[in-house]
């Protein structure tokens, strides 16, 4: 270690003024202060938080280690210093911190202990007085903002919001608190009290108090963090920054002891400690327990709201001494602050002892010289760490003025070396290792001051050796007192029980002492029925204990795995190894279902979190495979970029599921070839007959539909036979499920939204091959749409078709021809692809009259010409013919402007396809899916 050359990194007064920002971050618990300031601090080439625990400052103290290297990060407190000569980030405790060094950065936290009556004064000269070169930050409650403005520091506010909720939940037994709960005491026989009953109930709970040393009590909060225990029973320490996974803190009591007398928590206090339940955006709930009298609504209405009474007076102590004298000094620290806000402190202990030494006949008032009074006034800040109180702390310092009171004097190494034998046995309860505790860091603290000892760097190794391993043996001891080991590795019922040997065999099986207790299956554990032949309950119990390392282990397994390792089956859930891991739950629309585990409720939610996100970033890569269209409309919003009706009907093939019938669409409903073309680009083809997604016609594709449909539905969903280019429809087959399987019904028979349309062209094209308007349908295009000879007629019918001609003797029919009262639309079906450009920009039959009234069948149907005649023969009128063999041709044109003409209103009604008997789905029709449950 070296000194730092002050010097080197002072400014002068006026450039600092100029350069320095002050700002104030104030806000709740949970706001991300203190992470703030440190990331502030590292983006500067040097800096110093200080903070309000030995704790705290540790637990940041490591975190730069982390970020910045052990050469770049200094640790300074009153019992340690770690300051290694590149040392360029300092993190200390507030009264700790060399306040002659210069840095860039400086930040204060949890500046509202400023009003506290023993350490406030502290925290005030650091707000009042202490500057980075270029950045400070004061860091603390909101009820600090009006008093920063009164004190005129030119300090910018930026308020934080906590970024969870914080909740009341009424009183709960001990006993009957969840997991993951912090129980709060105010002494340490409440705290003790408190961890026995819930070892006794709960298997046990970790310990935490301000007493502890950071090595011990960074153990017990593993304990709590890794879940070897399920509870955590603390003092007010938990209040100050310290962070932990606790979803609910609850109070065992609101009044504590501050060194002077015993009085009730403020509500600005107890919403401190609250604040601790939850972490980030988990939100947390507090309450009470025990005999905590409840919080009256006012209170708890103020903690959830994080509304505290603002602080309208902080503790002051003259900071410009004047060491010539001791009576000099006693005076300058009585001087008054001159400001109605800064009170004086009237209770420091550091002061109370100082008298006690003008008092001593040993040491007297007249000492003067500032090196004396100095050193005088350094014995008198040590800290009261064995909390003896005022009598039984000064005995301790004027022991040490005696010896120390020359400036020259030192400790000696043999006088060191008997106040540390006692303190070096690790022997004893857990009283005991508290005192030596207490003790040594006594000790550690002069170790830290070069000019008391002979041989200062050997003692700081000598006294952080002996604090280590008390801190270990109390930590053991608190395990040992407040956990059952074996309880929480079986269950509290199984104590009298020794540990048994557990395994999992490849195949699944549990087995505990050799005997098969149950399977593990997936992430589910299924325990035999017959468990007669073993011990019972206590072996079931192991059993159940014992599978969550197999748990945790399977899901890490999980978390890692490739893509092809996972499975979804038939009823919605997801596989992985041959066993269900998930279920697909309804979500916010039927491409967007939800993930939830199956199994594994032994494990906590974090461990259980990185096993669902896998799965779920393989099933969204999974729809995004198999229905491409789909994914992009729904995710990557491709829709969006479209105009108008292909917009709309876009939207209207996602929400269908695969295809859209148009026949039913009104006459308004048109599409430009570049709009056809547009739609084309983003993966749906439109026809005159139906809308669809080509890709969404494939078995694995409508399988998926049929799935996430059945999930979002809630109950079963019908899957058309695969490869199908139609079926019967002998059962009940809702028309959206044929729209999701890409089907469209003609009569008693489902076709192929693609094949449809393709049917549809070749009918068209007969028609124009005529030159009139009855034509012969060969029954070959049967086969086109997969149909047998039975349904054809009806498949015909479906498409506007009516029989012109019939043979005299069988009945059958000969010729066809679109009905007066059919769609247009519905026969002038478009292929896939345009055929070479045949009969387009003519019209050829002046018959046809205005093409565009022969598209676009609405509701009512085509409008009908009342001159119209049936048969062969042809109107002599020049109006539109809709039977004529030029309309499906005309239909194929981009729409005009209409004639300039009266248009008769449409006919209401008009006729739909024979739908026929509606029967359900047979054998043919193929499979339905039933969502899992």
């Amino acid at each position: 270690m070296r000194q730092w050359d002050v010097d080197t990194c002072r400014l002068p007064a006026h450039l600092l003024r100029m350069t320095s920002s002050l700002k104030a971050i104030l806000g709740p618990t949970n706001t991300g202060k203190t992470h703030y300031a440190i990331e502030r601090m590292t983006g500067f080439g040097t800096g110093m938080i200080g903070l309000p625990l030995r704790l705290l400052a540790r637990e940041v103290y490591d975190r730069v280690v982390e970020r910045k290297g052990e050469a770049s990060a200094a640790l300074i407190t009153g019992e340690e210093r770690i300051v290694p000569p590149t040392a360029r980030y300092f993190i200390c405790t507030v009264e700790a911190m060399p306040v002659e060094l210069r840095t860039d950065f400086v930040a204060i936290d949890e500046i509202q202990l400023a009003q506290d009556e023993d350490r406030g004064h502290i925290f005030t000269d650091r707000i009042l007085n202490l500057r980075g070169n270029h950045e400070t930050l004061l860091l603390g409650s909101d009820t600090m903002r009006g008093i920063l403005g009164e004190l005129k520091l030119g300090a910018g506010t930026e308020p934080r919001e906590r970024f969870s909720e914080l909740r009341y939940i009424g009183h709960t037994k001990i006993t009957k608190l969840p997991k993951r709960t912090a129980i709060v005491g105010f002494s340490a026989e409440e705290v003790y009290a408190i961890g026995e009953l819930l070892r006794r109930q709960k298997g046990g709970a970790a310990v935490v108090m301000g007493a502890l040393s950071p090595r011990t009590r960074n153990a017990q909060v593993e304990m709590f963090q890794s879940g070897e225990v399920d509870y955590i029973v603390a003092t007010d320490a938990i209040g100050m920054g310290l962070n932990l996974d606790v979803d609910r803190v609850v109070f065992a009591s609101r009044s504590k002891f501050d060194g002077r007398r015993h009085r009730p928590l403020t509500t600005a206090e107890c919403g401190q400690i609250a604040g601790r339940a939850g972490r980030f955006r988990q939100d947390g709930e507090f309450g009470e327990t025990a005999d905590c009298p409840p919080f009256e609504e006012e209170q708890w209405r103020a903690i959830e709201a994080h509304r505290f009474d603002p602080v309208d007076a902080i503790q002051w102590r003259n900071s410009d001494l004047d060491f010539s004298s001791l009576k000099t000094l006693i005076r300058s620290l009585e001087k008054p602050s001159g400001n109605p806000v800064l009170i004086h402190t009237p209770h420091a202990l550091d002061e109370w002892v100082l008298r006690r030494m003008s008092e001593d006949g040993h040491i007297g008032p007249n000492i003067s010289g500032a090196r004396k009074v100095r050193r005088l006034w350094d014995l008198a800040r040590l800290p009261d760490f064995r909390k003896l109180g005022p009598e039984g702390h000064g005995r301790l310092v004027l022991g040490l003025a005696e010896t120390l009171m020359d400036p020259d004097a030192r400790l000696s190494n043999a006088g060191m070396e008997r106040r540390l034998d006692d303190l070096s046995s690790t022997a004893g309860d857990i009283a005991k290792l508290q005192q030596r505790l207490a003790s040594i860091r006594t000790w550690t603290y002069a170790a830290n001051r070069p000019d008391w000892l002979e041989d200062p760097a050997y003692w700081q190794e000598k006294t952080r050796t002996i604090e280590d391993a008390l801190s270990d043996a109390l930590h053991e001891a608190l395990t040992a007192r407040f956990v059952d080991r074996r309880t929480t590795a079986l269950l509290a019922s199984l104590k009298k029980e020794d540990a048994l040997v557990t395994d999992l065999t490849p195949e699944g099986d549990v087995t505990v002492e050799g005997h098969i207790v149950g399977r593990l299956k997936g992430l589910t554990f299924e325990p035999v029925l017959d468990s007669r032949t073993l011990e019972g309950k206590a072996v079931r119990g192991a059993a159940a204990a014992a599978i969550r390392p197999m748990l945790l282990k399977r899901l890490a397994e999980i978390a890692g795995a490739p893509s092809d390792a996972f499975t979804l089956a038939d009823d919605g859930s997801i596989e992985h190894g041959g066993a269900p891991v998930a279920r697909l739950l309804k979500g916010a629309s039927w491409m967007s279902p939800r993930v939830d585990l199956i199994g594994a409720t032994e494990t906590e939610p974090h461990d259980r979190e990185p096993a669902r996100a896998r799965i779920e970033e393989w099933l969204r890569a999974e729809l995004a495979r198999v229905l491409p269209v789909h994914w992009k409309l729904s995710e990557e919003k491709s829709g969006e970029a479209l105009d108008g009706l292909p917009r709309g009907l876009a939207f209207r093939v996602l929400e269908s599921g695969a295809a859209v019938d148009l026949r039913s669409d009104d006459q308004s409903v048109r599409l430009t070839p570049e709009q056809r073309e547009a739609l084309k680009g983003i993966g749906i083809r439109a026809g005159r007959v139906a809308a669809h997604v080509p890709d969404a016609q494939k078995p694995a594709a409508q399988r998926m539909i049929a799935i996430l449909r059945a999930v979002f539905a809630g109950e079963a969903f019908p899957l058309a036979p695969e490869g199908a280019g139609s079926f019967p429809l002998d059962g009940t087959w809702p028309e959206e499920a044929l729209a999701a399987n890409g089907y469209l019904r003609f009569g008693k028979r489902a076709v192929r939204a693609d094949l449809a349309e393709r049917l549809g062209w070749e009918l068209s094209k007969r028609r124009r091959e005529a030159g009139k308007s009855a034509f012969a349908v060969p029954i070959d295009l049967a086969s086109v749409v997969s149909c047998p000879a039975d349904d054809w007629p009806a498949v015909l019918k479906g498409f506007g078709l009516a029989p012109a001609e019939k043979d005299k003797e069988t009945g059958a029919v000969t010729l066809w021809r679109y009905s007066a009262r059919s769609r247009p639309d519905e026969s002038a079906g478009r292929p896939p692809r345009r055929d070479g450009g045949q009969g387009q920009g003519k019209r050829p039959d002046k018959r046809g009259g205005n093409s565009a009234d022969n598209r676009g069948g609405g509701k009512g149907g085509p409008r009908r010409d009342s001159q119209q005649r049936g048969g062969g023969h042809q109107s002599r009128q020049r109006q539109p013919d809709p039977n004529s063999p030029f309309a499906a041709l005309a239909a194929l044109l981009p729409p005009e402007p209409p004639p300039k003409k009266k248009r008769k209103p449409k006919k209401k009604g008009g006729p739909k396809p024979d739908t026929g008997a509606r029967a359900g789905a047979g054998t043919e029709s193929g499979f339905t899916y039933t969502p899992f449950r």
